[in-house]
C-alpha cells in the first residue's frame, strides 16, 4: 500500500495527517467529498480528521466520518447512489454507511446514544480544511468535545480526545454553547474538566475557573437536594452494554430512552443486536 500524506488546512492549524492506505481507498474518499460538493449538500468531515486539525495530534486512521443533518440524509444518501455508491442507512437514530467494497464511510447525524444530534450550528461554528484535496469544512470543537465526551466503552473511551481538544481550544471556546449543549448532562462536563486539571496540573488554568465553579454550584447544590425519585441509569448514555444489566434486571430505567433521551424502544433494541460478541471469560483468559 501506499504511504500518503493527507493535508489538513484549518482555521487554526497545518496538520497533516499520515496514514497507510491505498489508492482505491483513497479515489473512494475523494469522490464522494467531490460528489457532495459538487451537489452543494452540507457536510461535515469530523472523526480523526478533524481531530488532527484541531489538535496537531498525529494519530493515524483509515477512517472518515461524515457529519450531516439528518433532514439532508435522503438527499444526500439519493446524490451518492446516483454516483454509483451503495447507501444505507445502518442505525435509523444515528448512522448510515457509503460503502465500496470493504470500505466504507460514516454518514453520522447523531451519537449512538441520541443524544449530540447534529443541527444548524454544527455548520455555523464549522471550521475549514482540505482533505483528499477537496475543500471542506469540520466539525467544530465544541460540538466535538460535546459528541466525544459520552464514550466511556469497555473497548473504547474518547477522554483523551476531549483532553487534547480543551488543552488546544479552551481559551478560544464557547463555552456558553458548551454548557448549553450539554445540558442536564453536566455532570459529564464537569467529570471531563475535572480529569483535564489531573492530566494536565499546569495547564488547568485553560478552563475558566468561573465554568468550574458553575458546575460545582450545580453539584453542591444536588447534594443537598433530595434524590429523584425516578430510578434512572444515565450509565447508558455512556455504554450501550455495561448498564444492560441494570436496566434488564435491576429494574433502572433507561436514560436514553424518552422521556428522558431521545431514543424509542425499538431504536435501543435494534443498538443493543449489534453489540459485538466477545470471547467467554475462559476464553479470554486462554
Amino acid at each position: 500500500m501506499d504511504r500518503r500524506v493527507i493535508e489538513m488546512n484549518c482555521t487554526t492549524c497545518d496538520s497533516p495527517l499520515l496514514d497507510d492506505v491505498d489508492e482505491a481507498t483513497v479515489d473512494f474518499y475523494r469522490a464522494v467529498l467531490q460528489t457532495l460538493t459538487r451537489r452543494r449538500l452540507p457536510f461535515l468531515v469530523g472523526g480523526a480528521f478533524a481531530f488532527n486539525c484541531w489538535t496537531g495530534v498525529q494519530r493515524p486512521t483509515r477512517d472518515l466520518d461524515l457529519f450531516v443533518r439528518r433532514d439532508d440524509f435522503e438527499a444526500i444518501a439519493q446524490a451518492l447512489r446516483d454516483a454509483g455508491h451503495e447507501v444505507e442507512l445502518t442505525f435509523p437514530h444515528w448512522l448510515g454507511k457509503v460503502r465500496a467494497g470493504d470500505e466504507y464511510i460514516d454518514l453520522i447525524f447523531s451519537s449512538g446514544n441520541g443524544i449530540a444530534v447534529v443541527d444548524d450550528e454544527w455548520f455555523d461554528h464549522a471550521g475549514d480544511a482540505t482533505v483528499f484535496e477537496v475543500d471542506v469544512r469540520i466539525s467544530p470543537v465544541e460540538e466535538m468535545i460535546w459528541s466525544k465526551a459520552f464514550i466511556m466503552e469497555r473497548e473504547r473511551y474518547d477522554g483523551a480526545d476531549v483532553a487534547h481538544l480543551l488543552h488546544a481550544h479552551a481559551a478560544r471556546m464557547d463555552w456558553e454553547r458548551l454548557l448549553r449543549r450539554f445540558g442536564p448532562h453536566w455532570r459529564v462536563l464537569l467529570s471531563h474538566l475535572v480529569l483535564f486539571g489531573f492530566i494536565y496540573p499546569a495547564e488547568r488554568h485553560r478552563v475558566p475557573a468561573d465554568v468550574v465553579e458553575r458546575l460545582l454550584g450545580r453539584l453542591q447544590g444536588e447534594l443537598h437536594a433530595p434524590a429523584p425519585v425516578e430510578r434512572l441509569c444515565g450509565g447508558t448514555l455512556l455504554s450501550r452494554e455495561q448498564y444492560l444489566g441494570d436496566v434488564e434486571q435491576q429494574g433502572y430505567q433507561d436514560g436514553r430512552v424518552a422521556p428522558f433521551g431521545n431514543m424509542t424502544e425499538e431504536e435501543v433494541a435494534l443498538w443493543t443486536e449489534a453489540i459485538p460478541e466477545r470471547p467467554s471469560a475462559a476464553a479470554e483468559g486462554a
